[in-house]
């Protein structure tokens, strides 16, 4: 397979939003929106292997005409810049087609995984206030009222294909993210932020059918009309992940935060000789994994690997090697310890491992290096408001070494760190709340402004006022400038590799009938990480208590599967300490060592 890979990612401004079309970039220079990536791809090697799916292997000529199908009908429906398009497809290639399709109209999209319950799936549609949506027919979840696109029975093709050339109106609405029409919403930066509250027209050439029933039989669609008016800084995704409120926080992250990481500057994503990534698709589709594992390739012109939503374990990895190519992956830390203490010999063939998100194990660390020394081994960090990474590190022997554990590296691409004591800059080695300022950090919470004022505050860096993310976590910057991470000044945790705020999960027991309070706990592992969550409550009547096992079972119904504590305990009273405060250590100590017992409460 060949393909040509794409410049690197935005360094300098872009058009300004506003303009009354954008113009698509010119060939040698940078592309400011993923899917002008991946169109150029279409373009220089329209039979390179984009996608595959199974016993599928999609072209980027093939996907990119797919997508066309999909904006002419999402911008049929109202799709357009400002709006927020929930899509809740399975992980395959028609979801990345519709996907792409969405961003083309200048929308943004939520990837949502259709197996979370309904009522999790309403409450965060909800959230984006849509104008239309992507799910099957039978998808139950769904906004009463919104329009559908549905895919069609088979094929990357939305379920009714626009066959005309045709000028579609779209009266784009006034801006979701908490400003009223014709108004800047006031926590947003100024150039994230689309033109909204006036009817435009965006010519869309429609996709016809070649004599294999294909879009332009897989060679893309017609010349394109001028481009919705949409530049690096707008909005590409929604990524929900926990809150400490009981409802999810929605992440709005633009075109230039994924590009200036993924776009060209980041191993394995650079033009080094040895060819663009080829790399499974394995990460829930509603978290920056996802981001990482099928943005990464198709905008560099490699291939996304799908598992179709199936688990990526040693065995799979040894298979993916050896059929399909696949030379780079994505880890979570809990994953990467697990591969290497079931099968070390499953990195063979492989270029590059990422990894990440919690502690790395040393010992497996070692491990590691002492069996696949010309594998690299990068351990990368940074919340979802930051866009996959914050920072990265090839790591080396030496950092096995380091008394505060494997150093979580430099900036990369597009991020600037910041180690800060309130609002000043930490001393070199002292502890302090790491912040990230750049292109890769998020454009704010979505409907809230308060939260994002909170999170996204501007502060003096070098004496100039910048915007930047708190993150909550804590570390320092040695006299070399990498950084170590050392905790959380909260009670947020990693789980698996899944963000989870116990707060989240302790709002919504507390709202099932007979419980009177809870406190949820992470229990961690032996390699120093938290492996699961321990749920501890008490009754509210006279009566007794619901079963463990039928809060657990409620909890099922309402909340993501990783948020659901795996150990579920009735209790007479939550212990207190000297001051009184809830006693977490004590709760911990009830369940043995490591956290032993399984059950749900018997």
């Amino acid at each position: 397979m060949t393909g040509a890979a794409v410049a690197p990612g935005v360094t300098g401004a872009t058009a300004a939003a506003g303009s009354p079309a954008a113009e698509s970039p010119a060939a040698g220079s940078p592309a400011t929106l993923i899917h002008e990536a991946v169109e150029r791809h279409a373009a220089l090697t329209p039979d390179a292997v984009a996608l595959v799916d199974g016993d599928l292997r999609i072209g980027y000529a093939e996907l990119d005409a797919a997508a066309d199908a999909w904006a002419a009908e999402l911008l049929a429906r109202g799709a357009g810049p400002g709006v927020f398009v929930p899509v809740v497809l399975a992980p395959s290639a028609t979801l990345v087609a519709a996907l792409l399709g969405v961003l083309k109209t200048g929308a943004a999209y939520a990837a949502l995984d259709p197996g979370w319950p309904a009522g999790r799936l309403r409450a965060v549609t909800a959230v984006l206030a849509p104008r239309v949506t992507v799910a099957a027919e039978d998808a139950g979840g769904a906004p009463a009222g919104v329009p559908r696109c549905a895919p069609a029975p088979r094929g990357l093709l939305p379920g009714t294909t626009s066959r005309t050339p045709s000028r579609v109106p779209v009266d784009v609405p006034p801006h979701l993210l908490g400003g009223a029409a014709h108004e800047a919403p006031p926590h947003l930066p100024a150039a994230a932020r689309a033109p909204h509250g006036t009817p435009y027209e965006v010519p869309y050439d429609a996709v016809s059918e070649g004599p294999s029933g294909d879009p332009a039989g897989g060679r893309g669609a017609g010349p394109r009309g001028p481009r919705p008016p949409v530049d690096g800084a707008c909005p590409a995704t929604v990524f929900f992940t926990s809150g400490t409120t009981g409802r999810p926080k929605a992440v709005v992250s633009g075109h230039r935060a994924t590009l200036s990481l993924l776009g060209g500057g980041f191993a394995p994503f650079t033009s080094t000789g040895t060819g663009p990534p080829v790399m499974p698709q394995a990460a829930p589709v509603s978290w920056d994994g996802f981001t990482l594992e099928t943005w990464g390739p198709l905008v560099n012109g490699g291939t996304s690997v799908l598992l179709g939503g199936g688990y990526l374990m040693p065995g799979t990895l040894r298979g993916l090697v050896e059929r399909e190519g696949v030379d780079t992956v994505w880890l979570t830390a809990s994953l990467f310890h697990l591969f290497v203490d079931e099968d070390p010999g499953c990195f063979e063939g492989m270029r590059h491992v990422l990894t990440g998100g919690e502690r790395l194990s040393v010992p497996r660390v070692r491990a590691f290096l002492d069996r696949h020394p010309s594998v690299v081994l990068t351990n990368g960090y940074g919340p979802v408001e930051t866009c996959v990474f914050s920072t990265a590190r090839r790591v080396r022997r030496s950092d096995c070494d380091v008394p505060s554990g494997i150093p979580v590296g430099a900036p990369v691409p597009g991020r600037r760190v910041h180690v800060l004591d309130g609002d000043r800059p930490a001393a070199p080695g002292a502890t302090g709340e790491i912040c990230v300022s750049g292109d890769g950090i998020a454009l704010g919470y979505l409907g809230d402004p308060d939260l994002t004022a909170r999170a996204f505050p501007t502060v003096a860096a070098d004496g100039v006022p910048t915007r930047m993310y708190r993150t909550g976590d804590l570390g320092f910057q040695d006299a070399d400038g990498v950084v170590h991470f050392t905790g959380r000044a909260d009670r947020q945790v990693k789980v698996r590799g899944h963000r989870v705020e116990p707060e989240e999960v302790e709002a919504v027991v507390r709202t099932l009938p007979g419980v009177a309070d809870c406190a949820v706990v992470p229990v961690p592992g032996a390699n120093g990480g938290y492996e699961r969550l321990a749920l501890f409550y008490t009754r509210a009547t006279a009566g007794g208590p619901p079963l463990p096992r039928t809060v657990r079972r409620e909890l099922a119904a309402r909340l993501p599967r990783h948020l659901v504590p795996d150990l579920v305990r009735a209790a007479e009273e939550l212990p207190l300490t000297a001051n009184g405060k809830l006693d977490r250590s004590a709760l911990l100590r009830t369940l043995g060592p490591l956290g032993g017992g399984t059950e749900a409460g018997a």
